[in-house]
């Protein structure tokens, strides 16, 4: 199949904002459902059901929209390979890496996809590093580093704390990989939510194949919050979420969709301030100052 050319760069549409809105919104207030998943089940059993429940959802979605569900041989090399990079590596390495470190470090790594998708987008693709973007990114890290500063203080820098960073920028980088893999299978014409489907197919075998050689009991909680959230992680967070990262990726590009992961952290600490009594310090709000004047730089339209 021919590959098609990289899409022109044009100026956010109302569509594209509702669309990273959506996205922002759905990735940020997922860390609630996440703190509902820990307890009997192991983390990565969780992350197993929730691509059972949500990979079958995206076929049918795929289904419904007239998009075809098979392809060759050939072409599941970018669906498993996106499954094994986003739907399963990804979420294992920060889970292991929640074990080492606070959750604000892993917050500030993850935020650096947004650069690591410029990089990799002009290594991969070829695209433009465009200035803006790089420090708009920049902008952002450092902000999301000053909203957890508090967090941050008292961690001590020990071998745990280099083993959980090392886990963590694993999963940034794999995260990374598995946005320029949906870029290429795009390019390649396959289809979103059929290809999305599938690579959520292999991540669900990848994870169980993972969380079987260690041991892990394939236990299920049956209480109404670890069931809440964990429908919530497979519908929206996984369904709906996933679906419009990946359209947004190839209608805008790596680098100005990556800078959500800039933006996740500042929506879950607006809602820890009105559940758990978030204190905004005056870094904290030097910190999002930081992270919106990077959000403008990434977002606004290029220069023609």
């Amino acid at each position: 199949m021919t590959q098609r050319p990289p899409p022109a760069r044009a100026p956010f549409t109302p569509f594209d904002f509702g669309l990273y809105t959506i996205s922002v919104l759905v990735w940020g207030l997922s860390w609630i459902a996440m703190h509902y998943q820990v307890g009997q089940v192991a983390p990565e059993v969780s992350v197993v059901w929730r691509f059972a429940i949500a990979a079958p959802v995206m076929f049918m979605i795929a289904a419904l929209r007239g998009e075809r569900l098979l392809f060759p041989l050939s072409e599941h090399r970018y669906l498993a390979a996106l499954g094994l990079a986003i739907f399963s590596t990804n979420f294992a390495l920060f889970y292991y890496g929640a074990q080492h470190v606070a959750s604000g470090l892993l917050s500030i790594v993850f935020s650096l996809a947004s650069i690591g998708n410029v990089v990799l987008g002009a290594l991969v693709f070829g695209t433009r590093i465009e200035p803006r973007v790089v420090i708009g990114a920049l902008l952002g890290a450092v902000g999301v580093a000053a909203m957890f500063y508090p967090e941050l203080s008292g961690m001590r820098a020990d071998a745990s704390a280099a083993i959980g960073l090392a886990l963590s920028l694993g999963g940034t980088l794999s995260f990374c990989i598995g946005n320029m893999l949906s870029i290429a299978a795009q390019r390649h014409g396959l289809p979103i939510f059929a290809s999305t489907a599938w690579g959520m197919s292999y991540g669900t075998v990848v994870m169980a194949v993972f969380s079987a050689a260690r041991g892990q009991a394939f236990t299920f909680e049956w209480s109404a919050t670890y069931i809440g959230g964990l429908l919530y992680l497979s519908l929206l967070g996984s369904v709906i979420a996933f679906s419009v990262y990946f359209t947004l990726l190839g209608r805008i590009g790596a680098a100005r969709t990556g800078y959500m992961t800039v933006m996740y952290p500042v929506i879950a600490l607006v809602v820890s301030t009105v559940f758990e009594g978030y204190r905004w310090t005056v870094p904290a709000v030097l910190g999002l100052a930081a992270v919106l004047a990077g959000n403008v730089l990434v977002l606004r339209a290029p220069k023609r």
